[in-house]
């Protein structure tokens, strides 16, 4: 190789590298002009471009959420009809309602999707402001109190009671296995959502059924309901448990009708749902519960629970921390 040739090699390559370095400023001044592309930029855009200052309720909010004029909502979106995906939107029970909440306080209510085990590490890690996400309201819960070994592990939610409901059986259509409740399920396998009441009323009743001499319920814990339905309709379990509403929606929908079946007779253990809300965030707890209350006058509530075939599941009065 000449010298010519190597100079004019590192000249050409000096001027590749400065039209590289050129495009690259160029690239960063237009993503400066443009400002963050991110989902979670664009959100937070949005929010205080719809924020809505003269909304009936907006000032009972606190000051930093009215500035950012959005709450992030953890929620187990997998769980119909309560809160799904529907062509990339979020739908269901809980954001039909999070939207009247919204027009009465003015801001986004922005629905995170997580597995529902999660939801409360969520809260304490300050990844949510709240959950929503049909979760049942407890004392452990409220106390911050891990149901399996009893043991704290948070301060504990607020709950703002919305719905109260109960808990179902359902197993393969025509295909019962004699289960027409839980104390037939001794012996047979069932599979629930992880760390919802379904689960902790299975292992109650397989302790149950161990102390009268039985063989206990073989317990499948799946991390969203979904996966417990996929598990009973291809044979893997003989039932699930899932909320009244959930197993209502799933025989009425899975294979149009023919999947699935419900069996032993009215929902158990009637608990209300409740959006959680940290301890020591007062102003915000009351002014959501106010949002609840005032959709329950204007009639949007009603609306909402209508279009879900929920009408049974509605409550009078917005109790807070009503569970047990």
């Amino acid at each position: 190789m000449t010298a010519r040739t190597t100079r004019r090699t590192a000249i050409g390559r000096s001027r590749t590298a400065a039209a590289a370095a050129a495009a690259v400023a160029a690239s960063l001044l237009l993503l400066s002009a443009c400002g963050d592309q991110t989902d979670a930029a664009i959100a937070k855009r949005e929010a205080k471009k719809n924020r809505d200052v003269n909304a009936p309720l907006f000032k009972k909010l606190p000051k930093d959420v009215q500035e950012k004029a959005m709450l992030q909502v953890g929620s187990d979106i997998t769980y119909k009809p309560v809160e799904f995906r529907s062509n990339g939107a979020v739908v269901g029970i809980d954001p039909d309602l999070a939207a009247a909440m919204s027009k009465a306080l003015g801001i986004k209510l922005n629905f995170n999707n997580a597995t529902f085990d999660t939801l409360m590490g969520g809260l304490k890690s300050k990844r949510y402001d709240i959950a929503m996400s049909a979760m049942t309201d407890t004392k452990e819960r409220q106390e911050g109190i891990d149901s399996n070994t009893g043991k704290k592990i948070g301060q504990g939610v607020d709950f703002i009671d919305y719905l109260n409901v109960g808990v179902s059986l359902y197993t393969q259509k025509g295909k019962t296995k004699g289960i027409d409740g839980w104390e037939t399920l001794c012996g047979k396998k069932l599979a629930v959502q992880r760390g919802t009441v379904s689960h902790d009323l299975a292992k109650d009743k397989s302790k149950a059924c161990e102390k009268n001499g039985e063989q206990p319920i073989s317990i499948e814990a799946f991390d969203n309901d979904s996966e417990a339905q996929t598990r009973l309709r291809t044979a893997g379990v003989d039932a699930v448990s899932s909320d009244y509403p959930v197993a209502a929606y799933a025989v009425k929908v899975s294979g149009h009708g023919k999947d699935f079946q419900m069996v032993g007779g009215a929902p158990l253990k009637a608990a209300p749902y409740g959006i959680a809300v940290p301890k020591g965030q007062e102003r915000l707890r009351d002014a959501l519960r106010a949002a609840v209350e005032l959709a329950i006058k204007n009639g949007s509530y009603a609306k909402v629970l209508d279009k879900w075939d929920v009408k049974d599941a509605a409550v009078k009065k917005v109790e807070l921390n009503g569970g047990s």
